[in-house]
């Protein structure tokens, strides 16, 4: 089976926010798309080993920012590759807080939701939510991840449900990596000064593939 087909399929760049009582929580997500329009509903999917699954089915709201190719790289190095569990994630970015939901402001806009529905997966669950509120705030290009694949050469996240093992395993060949976010630089050497554009790790971080 050549799964590399999957990889032409059209996905953007999100961050999911929600709750945890009083606490800011959130992640990544690929896979969010527009269900009907009358009433407005978004269906999004995330692992259940992510935090954020079981803030969303406890506080049963979640907001996305739509992230475009200008918005700060290290969103997706923090927001993708560390867990609300440890880490104040919002904190470290310019954010405001819509419907008692967080949204990031770097971005091209952002969406609230109610959950309406849930659909469970062996490891994901696919929330559909009725819209709250919804906002643009940028007119740029979205990001979408084939741009973070091809142009940010960032790897997808174990945990995103488009994930290809095999294709990553390809991807890594000759190659350092950021052991922190997965950043994958093209070169036998790293710049002494070198620093991860996406999570900005330092060189000491990156390994040799």
């Amino acid at each position: 089976m050549d799964n590399k087909i999957l990889r032409d399929l059209n996905y953007g760049v999100y961050v999911i926010g929600s709750k945890d009582g009083v606490k800011n929580v959130g992640c990544i997500a690929n896979s969010v798309m527009q269900i009907t329009s009358q009433p407005a509903t978004i269906a999004i999917s995330i692992n259940h080993e992510n935090y954020t699954n079981n803030c969303i089915k406890e506080s049963q709201l979640f907001s996305i920012s739509v992230l475009n190719v200008e918005s700060n790289r290290e969103i997706i190095g923090t927001f993708g590759f560390s867990s609300s569990r440890d880490v104040a994630k919002f904190s470290a970015f310019e954010y405001e807080e819509v419907d008692n939901l967080p949204v990031l402001k770097d971005t091209n806009g952002y969406i609230t939701c109610e959950v309406i529905g849930t659909l469970e997966t062996n490891t994901h669950t696919i929330f559909l939510g009725k819209i709250i509120s919804c906002a643009k705030i940028m007119e740029k290009e979205p990001m979408s991840y084939k741009y973070y694949h091809e142009v940010l050469k960032g790897k997808s996240p174990s945990k995103a449900p488009t994930y290809l093992p095999e294709i990553e395993k390809e991807i890594k060949e000759n190659r350092w990596q950021c052991s922190v976010c997965g950043y994958i630089y093209e070169g036998s050497e790293l710049p002494l000064n070198f620093t991860c554009p996406i999570c900005k790790q330092p060189r000491k971080v990156f390994v040799k593939i």
